[in-house]
């Protein structure tokens, strides 16, 4: 069982990072894509 713990701090924290991210990119990229679009219909 305290090795499942060890594991799961060990890989937790850097899929949590990861993730976290990845969704702060997604937005931005989003609003990257949102402008691209607005300037094409002009």
């Amino acid at each position: 069982m305290e090795q499942w713990m060890s594991l799961i701090q060990e890989l937790g924290f850097p899929i949590f990072v990861s993730f976290y991210l990845l969704h702060r990119l997604e937005t931005k990229l989003v609003a990257i894509h949102d402008v691209l679009v607005t300037l094409k219909m002009k």
